[in-house]
This record gives structure tokens, sequence and C-alpha cells, in this order.
């Protein structure tokens, strides 16, 4: 099978590696195509994201690098575009404004009621437990539910082609606040299910978690693969790159994960539309 890398971050943002490192990385890797997705601006500044004032340059070198590398790989321009309801710019504003060739859409900070305060579920353990604790009174089930409402109303709403690391929200838990078979929490991936398959969207398998050593399992695992196999959502892989040794980290484990539960093929981009790709 053919590898591809199609959510990558850059030193634009939080990367380690800058995009022209990534591109022969690539190459030397035999990769048909890589898709870079630095995480887009945000109204205030966060130092995962990429500043406002970064946004042309990187338009401008990714066009670069597609026009110079064109006879040896597929690059495309994207970016991972976080979505808090009222506070975010729309999807197709960064797709316009940056002439992208698809999106990806993430959930990384959750909107806690009508205030100003974010719970930001990922990174260090210590910014979930406040969350649950101090952000939400220790109401797992609730913070959980904002979670997934807020990625519900991102697929509704903004549309993207690829829904970024879906159930990421369970990375810190790792057991302490509830257990992923309690009736509850797959519930709440059924209604996420629900609103996919009413969609076009790509649920990526995100390996991050597993190579980072942050998660035993991928984003998403099993129980939520075998959904949307029954519900024919569509699927990618992605290693959520931060450096160019983690281009296609975990990518067989993924596929062979895939072709278990039954898949025959996967997304990948080719030209201006998404394709099958057998697996």
């Amino acid at each position: 099978m053919e590898y591809f890398s199609y959510h990558t971050h850059t030193n634009y943002c939080d990367g380690k590696s800058t995009a022209e490192e990534m591109v022969l990385r690539a190459i030397d890797l035999g990769l048909q195509s890589i898709g870079f997705s630095s995480h887009a601006p945000l109204p205030a500044k966060e130092p995962w994201s990429m500043d406002e004032i970064l946004l042309e340059a990187y338009v401008e070198e990714i066009e670069e690098l597609k026009l110079k590398y064109s006879s040896e790989i597929d690059v495309y321009r994207s970016l991972e575009i976080d979505y808090i309801p009222n506070v975010t710019a729309s999807f197709e504003s960064f797709k316009a404004k940056a002439s992208l060739d698809y999106t990806i859409g993430s959930v990384h900070l959750v909107k806690v009621n009508s205030n100003d305060e974010f719970w930001f579920l990922d990174g260090p353990d210590t910014n979930f437990t406040h969350g649950v604790e101090v952000l939400f009174n220790g109401n797992i089930q609730k913070a959980v539910s904002a979670y997934f409402d807020q990625v519900i109303e991102m697929i509704a709403t903004q549309k993207p082609d690829i829904i970024g690391h879906i159930d990421k929200v369970k990375m810190n838990n790792k057991g302490r606040y509830f257990s992923e078979d309690e009736k509850w929490y797959t519930d709440l991936l059924d209604k996420t299910i629900i609103a996919l398959k009413e969609s076009d969207c790509i649920v990526e398998v995100n390996t991050r978690g597993i190579y980072k050593k942050k998660s035993s399992t991928f984003f998403p695992d099993t129980y939520f693969l075998k959904q949307c196999l029954k519900y024919n959502i569509p699927v990618t892989i992605s290693s959520d790159a931060h450096h160019v040794d983690e281009l296609i980290s975990v990518f067989d484990t993924a596929q062979e994960m895939l072709k278990n539960i039954g898949f025959d093929s996967v997304r990948v981009f080719e030209g201006d539309t998404w394709c099958n790709l057998p697996l």
C-alpha cells in the first residue's frame, strides 16, 4: 500500500521541522503525497497555533514546494482548524483566505457555558484535570458531553473534510474519571456517529497518541471504527506528525487494524478530490 500524510505540523505552529524538511523526508520515505495542516490562527493566540501574521508566508511557501517537487511528490495545503462556537472564524473563510486544498476540523478548546473560559484537553495532564475539577466542578459526564457536542456542532456547521482525533478527550483520562465502556460514554460516541453518517466527513485514524506514548489506543479506537464501517463512514490514516521522524509512525499498525475490522479501503486526496485507496 502506498504511504501518505495529510495531517502534518511544521515550525509555523508547534511543529519542530520546516515544511521543506518534511517534503524531503516524505520523498525519501516514498510517500505519494503530503499535506500540510498547521494549526490555524485563533482569535487569542495560543502557543501551539499559527500566528495570524505568518499565514501569508505559509500559503506562499507551500505553493512554492508544490511546484518545486511536483515531479516527485504531490504537495497539498491545509489547516487544522479549531472550532469554538461563536469564537472562531468559519472553515469556509479559512479555505478561501488560504486557498486550502482540504480542511481538518478539530476541537482542542472546549467552551464552558457562555463564559470566556475554555477547557484545553490536550497537552499536560494538568490541563485535563483542571478542566474537569474546576471548570466542570468535577462532573466528568458534563465535561465529556460538552466536548462531543462541540464536535457534533462542528460537523454540522463547518463540514470539514477530515475530523481530527475525534475522541481525543479520552487521552488524559487514562481510566481515572470514566471507563470507555460506560453506557453514557458509548451513547456519546453513537450520537457522534449519527452526525457523521449524515455528513461527508472523513474520520482520521490518528496514530500520534500511541507513538508518543500518551495513549494505548488510536484516536478513535475499535468500537468507534466498527461503527464507521457499519454506517459506511470513510476513514483515512494520519500520524499527526510534528517532526520529520513521525511522518508515517505506526502507519502500518493502523492499516492492519482497519483491515482486521473489515475496511477494504481508506480515503486519499488526489488532485482536487478524495478517492478510495484499497488496503
